[in-house]
């Protein structure tokens, strides 16, 4: 059986856990580890602020509370997304205003934010959909038009760029996923980047419970104690030593993906030649950090037999989102406005194939071949 993930490992992780537990002796949040990763990540993105947390659903929930959403407050965001992209915001009494997505890249439509917009939003949220960014700066001058803050849900976008500026450092707020689906994994982890000072030591409360613990850490206070509101975002220093020895491997997994998602596009090229299926769309503006690959079949009845197909065929490809304007928390939490032209229709032609560091050449002529022969075709 081809697995859809498995999550990297490079080697050197064992290395860094042992030595967090022998050597360190510090298994909670904020140790060495997890400042070895946060400096690596300013110094890499670069970004002047970089907060390990402990999902990127956290990142999120950290970002909500430092652009002040509160009740009645309305938040932009495609519905085709995972639910932690709303669920950060519902938690703070917002209503979600779910916009169209584009086809290409099945990420937000830019052209469709500002007719969104009203007294009530606080806050656009672009998702950037298999580590494809959305249209940027048509984004960030929008928010700038209307006074709004942007919070980048980059969970997929780890290594892209859009223009040449990595993504989650581009709006107010960016949060990166460390999940063992992503590119580089600490089981479960995430990121929270900004570049504002005016958000930093509020950031730091907010993630140590709600205490200026950090001021005391660093000799600015004689003691700390509970001043703000806050939550328990530290990640254990386990996570973050298995997380560094990634890091020190990017390159090699990165490079290791975009191989896998280069053998994919040219092998399904004849196939998209011949209207069979559709792939994957890089724009110009965009880098590909291969976090994904997935094909577009005509409708949802050919993808669940191409699903059925290639699971009799021992590979696991699943599809992704269900839209969540068309969830029971999405009609209670939010609403779609304008013409949902895309977001339903596009999203159930899509399904994923297995896309993850070391899968095997051998693999992958296979998955290629058995698409060819769903169609009836040989390679």
């Amino acid at each position: 059986m081809i697995d859809f993930n498995v999550p990297p490992f490079v080697g050197n992780e064992i290395k860094y856990v042992e030595q967090a537990i022998k050597v360190n002796h510090k298994l909670c949040g904020d140790g060495p580890f997890t400042k070895k990763c946060r400096k690596w990540m300013e110094e890499n993105f670069p970004v002047n602020y970089a907060f390990l947390t402990t999902s990127c659903t956290h990142a999120l929930e950290m970002a909500a509370l430092l652009c002040d959403v509160s009740e009645g407050d309305e938040v932009i965001m495609p519905s085709y997304t995972f639910v932690s992209t709303a669920d950060a915001f519902v938690q703070r009494g917002a209503r979600i205003v779910f916009v169209d997505i584009r086809p290409d890249t099945m990420n937000l439509d830019e052209s469709l934010i500002e007719d969104a917009v009203t007294e009530r939003t606080k806050v656009i949220v672009p998702v950037h959909y298999a580590g494809v960014a959305c249209e940027m700066d048509t984004i960030n001058k929008i928010a700038e038009k209307y006074d709004l803050k942007v919070v980048e849900d980059a969970a997929q976008a780890f290594g892209a760029s859009y223009k040449g500026k990595a993504l989650g450092t581009i709006g107010d707020f960016g949060a990166l996923s460390f999940h063992e689906t992503k590119n580089l994994s600490m089981g479960e982890g995430g990121a929270l980047l900004f570049d504002n000072p005016d958000f930093h030591e509020q950031a730091e409360i907010i993630r140590e419970k709600g205490t200026n613990r950090s001021k005391f850490f660093r000799g600015q206070i004689d003691k700390y104690t509970w001043v703000d509101y806050g939550s328990s975002y530290l990640p254990s220093d386990l996570n973050a030593a298995y997380l560094w020895g990634e890091f020190l491997a990017a390159d090699q997994i990165q490079s290791d993906r975009l191989k896998s998602w280069e053998l994919y596009h040219q092998g399904f090229q004849n196939l998209a030649d011949r209207g069979l299926v559709e792939r994957p769309v890089i724009p110009d503006y965009a880098s590909n950090n291969a976090h994904m690959y997935y094909l577009k079949v005509r409708d949802v009845q050919t993808r669940a037999r191409l699903l059925s197909f290639l699971k009799e065929k021992g590979i696991l490809a699943v599809f992704h989102y269900i839209p969540l304007h068309s969830a029971p928390a999405g009609k209670k939490f939010g609403r779609f406005h304008g013409e949902d032209r895309y977001t339903t229709s596009e999203s159930e032609r899509l399904l994923r194939l297995p896309m993850y560091y070391g899968l095997t050449q051998e693999d992958k002529e296979y998955i290629i071949s058995c698409v060819y022969a769903f169609f009836g075709l040989h390679m």
